[in-house]
């Protein structure tokens, strides 16, 4: 019968050996639990809906002329314009119904509160077809989205009903005002649901139909336009229908909209584009998760970060092994004399694993302390909306995942000690306890595996640590193009309280002029697109002197920037000019490019300002109406890792629509000082307006390479700890083998050994696991690095230089954890070991 309690004794007389292998566990199981969190949070986790594995989400890949507009619930390839969504919808086919959905930017005032938002617009179907309850009053319905402009109603997520308002019940049939448009309420949404749309959480749930009214550049045209592309759909299936059938039908009902529909719509395509239109397809997916850009983008690094720290509990496990297998020999007398009096093998191994799993157990309560500790340090290089999305806490899933990884480690690192401990040979056991005690040679072997195997792994843990380490100096080493220090960077949007467009460009410049006022402001400009944010613009052009034609790549990113915007961001004017204020309207069109642009349209940035252009691509060179006044060098624009895409600017202040706007605000003084002095400064011009996304633009910048600084500083204190862990094991195992050999050194020294072939007889053990492990660890950590290439900027995942300064390093901590037990084996007394029993 095994004895737990006896269990707990053993584990107390070998205090030393159990805290070493309980903090081994923790660390390799608070490693992995910590990553498994956010594993399950964007990989695995379903939609708290009805039937999440019903759900299909559709995307639209292939040509879409016209205009795309597409967020953070996917790439452009899965718009679909509101027409085609609705035929769709209308023909049903293998769906019980289909619903659409897109993120908006929504400034909520509500009795005095002001809040910069997320707000969600959504067909009528969209709560129906999910299956999603009320926390209070009633979820938006098919008869909230029938009018296009019409549905002046909303719903409210749980969190900022709870957050914002306190859980006040009488907030139903109330008035809320969204981007100044009255809304009244008419519910509260389920508590556990936060959207479809992984890495945002809506504020507010509006109909889809009131998009028009919720961002009025948008206007009601949008939703007729076939050739305007920005709702996000998905759909149920009904029972009993498979994904590969309902991929076949719902396709024949798409393929005769395009073909009779929307084919005859078509201008100006070339005949190969035009075939590519009509043979456009609908890709089904799974989308019990929702439908969210993250997805895509986060399974490779946290495919790697759940492989590295699997490694690092292997590592921890297999130093566990030996410690049990050493333990296990001087504990052979005890167990040999339990065998005698009647004890089975079976009773003996089920003893040793309830002490191993018992100390399994131990090593998985801590481990949440470690996961906890991870998980904070991971939120200190997130940045803050990613902290907002996820729950960096320890849910019940991982609690229980730390539960069932510490039992399964348990028997993992305790049968072959157990198995080779209760082995049935009890004479043998008895006589090798009479005297010194010595492991059996297969034992020997085994621990030496798991130390070869241990060095292996940490090698390719370290590669991939110097991987992503000189990955992201390549990062800190690249060259942006413009100065980040002492800036501030903040957003306001007066289009979503209701400003006019005049009355917004009144705000925008009297801001301009408000923030220049401010004590150790040098300068201030503006921009539509923030630079480094992650965003950005494009549209086709046409250029004095440049082809056009239907096939032709004519797109440019674009962006419309204040007066003063290069100086401001310290970004160098080649030639020419940058805006003032008299580009505003009624004056002259005028452009910035960049020598990107000027590449690619054949334009020589050294002649290139007084040519002409044009956005609308189809234009003849006597339409052309933008002068180019100024060409800037090449700056990075949207991503620190992506080139340098082809870039021009107009002046906002040439926009009659403008309605947002980014605020560039460079200071002498430090910036925590224009942090404070900003809001003031706003709330003077409009209390009611709130301040969007403030923060230094170092930090923007950190922000745009977050995955970098995360992947890297995770694998290398990963790497560290497996390392550390290696380092023990070897020393351990040799310190035991010097032990076990005490008279065989002396016996050796006796007839003449010196002390110097003493420690390298120890040594060539060392080097004997370095280099196999090292071999197959270099092997290991190139097929690592093949699968991180998507990751690395700026190198191949094979770097000689990496796998060469990791393989010193890890000789130098190899032999330096075998030097210890090789000099305490040299200086063995030869007349004491011989006696030594």
């Amino acid at each position: 019968m095994v004895d737990v309690r006896k269990a707990t004794r053993t584990l107390t007389k070998t205090p030393f050996i159990t805290a070493v292998a309980v903090l081994s566990l923790a660390l390799g199981i608070g490693a992995n639990a910590a990553i498994f969190s956010l594993f399950d949070q964007v990989l695995l986790r379903s939609l708290p809906v009805r039937e999440p594995d019903q759900l299909v989400n559709l995307a639209a890949p292939g040509p879409k002329p016209g205009s795309q507009s597409c967020n953070q619930a996917g790439d452009c390839d899965a718009v679909f314009s509101y027409a085609m969504f609705r035929d769709l919808e209308k023909a049903g086919g293998p769906f019980s119904g289909l619903a659409a959905h897109r993120l908006f930017g929504a400034n909520l005032a509500f009795e005095g509160q002001t809040l910069s938002a997320t707000g969600m617009l959504v067909s009528g179907s969209y709560f129906p077809l999910l299956g999603v309850n009320p926390a209070m009053g009633r979820v938006l319905g098919v008869s909230d989205d029938e009018n296009i402009g019409e549905h002046s109603v909303v719903v409210l997520s749980y969190n900022y009903w709870e957050n914002r308002l306190a859980k006040d019940p009488s907030v139903l049939n109330r008035t809320l005002i969204i981007n100044g448009h009255p809304m009244t309420v008419v519910g509260v949404a389920a508590r556990d649901f936060d959207g479809t749309t992984l890495g945002s959480r809506p504020d507010v749930f509006v109909p889809l139909s009131m998009r028009g009214v919720m961002e009025p550049y948008f206007g009601d045209a949008g939703f007729e336009n076939r050739k305007s592309y920005w709702a996000y759909v998905f759909g149920r299936l009904k029972p009993g229908v498979a994904l590969e059938q309902a991929d076949r039908e719902i396709n024949t009902v798409y393929a005769g909209i395009v073909n009779e529909v929307e084919t005859p719509l078509q201008e100006g395509m070339s005949e190969a584009t035009l075939t590519r239109f009509k043979a456009k397809r609908l890709q089904l997916e799974p989308g019990y998760r929702g439908q969210s850009s993250i997805h895509r983008e986060a399974q490779t690094p946290l495919n790697i970060l759940f492989g590295i720290t699997g490694v690092v509990l292997l590592i921890a496990c297999a130093n566990i092994a030996n410690l049990l297998l050493a333990r296990g020999a001087g504990r052979s007398q005890e167990i040999a004399i339990r065998g005698s009096l009647g004890a089975s093998r079976g009773q003996l191994m089920g003893q040793l694993l309830t002490e191993s799993v018992l100390l399994a157990l131990l090593g998985g309560v801590a481990s949440l302390v470690v996961a906890r500790w991870t998980l904070a340090g991971i939120g200190s290089l997130m940045p803050p909306d990613a902290i907002e999305t996820l729950k960096l806490q320890l849910s019940p899933s991982v609690v229980l995942f730390a539960g069932s990884l510490a039992l399964g480690t348990g028997f993992l690192f305790g049968f072959y000690p157990a198995l080779h401990a209760s082995r049935a040979d009890l004479v043998t056991m008895l006589k090798s306890s009479a005297g010194q005690p010595s492991g059996a040679r297969a034992a020997a072997r085994f621990r030496a595996s798991l130390v070869t195997a241990q060095i292996a792994l940490s090698m390719a843990l370290l590669v991939a640590a110097g991987l992503f380490i000189k990955s992201l100096v390549n990062v800190s080493h690249v060259d942006l193009g413009l100065e980040t220090d002492h800036t501030v960077v903040f957003g306001i949007s007066p289009v979503l309280n209701g400003y006019e467009s005049e009355r917004s460009m009144a705000l925008f410049q009297q801001a301009e002029e408000e923030l220049a006022a401010v004590p150790g402001v040098t300068s201030v400009s503006t921009a539509l697109v923030p630079v480094l944010g992650g965003s950005s613009w494009g549209t086709d052009v046409a250029v004095q002197g440049f082809e056009r034609g239907p096939d032709i790549d004519s797109n440019s990113r674009y962006n419309e920037v204040g007066p003063g915007y290069l100086a401001t961001l310290g970004m160098p004017l080649m030639s020419g000019r940058e805006f003032d204020e008299s580009d505003a309207l009624g004056a002259p069109k005028v452009a910035l490019i960049n020598e990107a642009f000027a590449r690619k349209f054949d334009l020589d940035p050294r002649e290139a300002v007084g040519k002409f252009m044009s956005t609308n691509s189809g234009s003849s060179d006597d339409e052309l109406d933008v002068q180019i006044v100024g060409v800037m060098q090449d700056a990075k624009y949207n991503d620190v890792k992506q080139a340098v895409p082809p870039l021009f600017f107009t002046p906002y202040r040439q926009d009659e629509s403008i309605g947002f706007i980014n605020f560039y605000v460079r200071t002498s003084l430090e910036t925590d000082q224009l942090l404070k002095a900003i809001p003031d400064v706003m709330r003077r011009l409009d209390p009611n307006l709130p301040v969007e996304d403030m923060k230094t633009l170092e930090q923007q910048v950190k922000e745009n390479v977050f995955m970098d600084r995360m992947i890297s500083t995770l694998a290398a204190a990963f790497a560290a700890v497996a390392t550390l862990l290696a380092a023990v094991g070897l020393y351990g195992v040799l310190a035991y083998t010097v032990a076990q050999r005490t008279r065989e050194i002396g016996l050796r020294m006796a007839l003449g050994a010196r002390a110097d072939n003493v420690q390298a007889m120890v040594l060539k053990q060392v080097v004997r696991m370095l280099v196999v492990g090292g071999v197959v660890g270099v092997l290991a950590a190139l097929g690592l690095g093949k699968a991180a290439q998507s990751l690395l900027f700026g190198m191949e995942g094979n770097d000689p230089w990496v796998v060469s300064a990791v393989t010193v390093l890890l000789a130098a901590i190899a032999l330096g954890a075998g030097y210890l037990p090789a000099r305490r084996a040299s200086r063995v007394d030869p007349m004491q070991a011989l006696r030594y029993e």
